[in-house]
């Protein structure tokens, strides 16, 4: 198992842990969750970047990075959603994206298909993560809660808008592995 490989494991065990701390209720448990949600987010880039300097790009990386990802960022949805700081249509709008695109990616690998995630997928999880980082700093007390709420639903807007647009994309590029008869 090389290093890139580890740091995919490390985000997916660091999922639980930040959703623990996401659940509580306090600036000291918001400010583990927000250090443990960008620790997981940092390797996410780190473990990509490693893969490729080093030429260590592997099938269970291509697989399991998008997979870390999306349950990093699905269980803060979740949380969200739970604290009234998200809506259950656009958490809905995500999932269904994500599900697809598993799919998909599930249906090329029966077939022997590894797909990489796309920058359009790259620049839906950076967007996620942005509105999600948002979302626990605005969940401080000293920010007006009216306010808080408004740009958390904004962030989070964008980046739903991000992930449907990502998946048309996704599914786009590859109808062709859908044997649809």
């Amino acid at each position: 198992m090389n290093t890139a490989n580890k740091l995919t494991i490390l985000r997916i065990i660091l999922v639980p842990v930040f959703m623990v701390f996401m659940m509580m209720e306090g600036a000291v448990w918001n400010t583990i969750a927000l250090v443990l949600f960008i620790l997981a987010s940092v390797t996410d880039w780190l473990d990509g970047y490693i893969a490729r300097s080093r030429n260590q790009i592997t099938t269970f990386g291509k697989f399991m990075d998008p997979l870390a990802d999306k349950m990093l960022t699905t269980a803060a949805f979740v949380v969200l959603v739970a604290g009234g700081r998200m809506s259950a249509w656009a958490l809905m709008l995500v999932l269904v994206r994500e599900f697809m695109v598993s799919g998909i990616r599930l249906s090329a690998a029966s077939g022997g298909k590894v797909i990489a995630a796309s920058m359009f997928g790259k620049i839906k999880t950076v967007s996620q993560m942005v509105a999600i980082i948002a979302a626990i700093l605005l969940r401080y007390p000293v920010f007006p809660q009216e306010t808080a709420v408004l740009i958390t639903e904004i962030l989070i807007w964008i980046s739903t808008v991000a992930t449907v647009l990502s998946g048309i994309d996704y599914v786009a590029k590859n109808w062709s592995l859908l044997e649809l008869e």
